[in-house]
């Protein structure tokens, strides 16, 4: 049996569909069909059906994944042997992340990483949504909540706080705010509660929910700069804002919320040597950062 397919054939059953298992292999679309089917005939066995949703096994293809699974776990260790052997890092490492904090905070800082190891690469996934470790859509996930269970490893990566922002025009034309009770009278900038991926970005509900959303964005820099245009306040990480010359913190220290990163990844990665290394570059750089993630005074 050829490794090569079946390792098509395990994106595949991740991703969900052949665009975004080629994505993460690198090749394209046509290449994972054409594997998948050469597999299948090798096997005379159907392993997916194919849908409007996408692709999902059949009864075959959810035999054959927990073998397949166990010869990519092997394969692992054996790269990993190799890996352990060499005397600078190699390979890619694919960091998933809050988009915030990765377009923000760890792309600058990832640049320092690949500079130090020329021949590692990164994937740096920031986006706003949940990532699904289970289908191996990155190595090593930055997320807001901690997972209950899984066959991770898991650290409290850092807390980072939040305050309110808004421009100095949009402030100017509209009534001063003295305290929590006069924000409910302005126009906020926030997100789209039904496309929420995590309950920990409810934040206008501590504070109570204002009369008016004037924008929302599932974007969290789209609202940042839509508050710096002057669209309304909106709820920022003081990392990105405090940075950005255009915008006022509101109400100061008198509003601040307090979220938390956790960061993980499947235990049987945790022995490569380029995992290891990333994930620890990843805290030392979260740890040196705290100023910036606390908004502490004079940073």
């Amino acid at each position: 049996m050829d490794w090569d397919n079946l390792r098509y054939f395990l994106e595949l059953s991740r991703a969900g569909r052949l665009t975004a298992a080629a994505r993460r292999l690198g090749v394209d679309h046509t290449t994972v069909a054409r594997r998948v089917q050469a597999l299948e005939k090798s096997l005379e066995a159907q392993l997916f059906l194919r849908s409007t949703g996408g692709y999902s096994l059949t009864e075959a293809g959810r035999d054959l994944l927990p073998q397949a699974e166990a010869m990519e776990s092997a394969f692992s260790a054996i790269e990993r042997t190799r890996e352990d052997q060499q005397e600078s890092l190699s390979g890619h490492v694919r960091i998933g992340t809050t988009e915030g904090y990765g377009a923000m905070m760890l792309a600058p800082q990832l640049a320092e990483l690949t500079r130090r190891y020329p021949n590692l690469g990164i994937d740096l996934l920031a986006v706003p949504r949940m990532l699904h470790m289970s289908r191996r859509e990155a190595d090593i996930v930055i997320t807001l909540e901690r997972p209950e269970r899984g066959p991770f490893i898991i650290t409290r990566l850092t807390d980072y706080v939040l305050r309110l922002y808004a421009s100095a025009d949009y402030l100017a034309g509209h009534p001063p705010i003295r305290g929590r009770d006069d924000l409910r009278e302005h126009s906020f900038v926030s997100y789209i509660d039904d496309l929420l991926y995590s309950k920990e970005l409810f934040y206008l509900d501590e504070i109570g929910k204002p009369l008016h959303i004037a924008l929302r964005s599932t974007s969290i820099l789209a609202q940042q700069q839509a508050a710096a245009a002057g669209a309304g306040i909106a709820i920022l990480p003081a990392f990105a804002a405090d940075a950005d010359s255009r915008l006022h913190c509101v109400l100061g220290e008198q509003i601040a919320f307090t979220r938390t990163f956790w960061m993980l990844m499947p235990i049987e990665l945790k022995d490569i040597a380029r995992m290891k290394t990333t994930w620890n570059f990843l805290r030392e750089k979260a740890a040196a950062s705290q100023d910036v993630l606390m908004s502490r005074p004079g940073v």
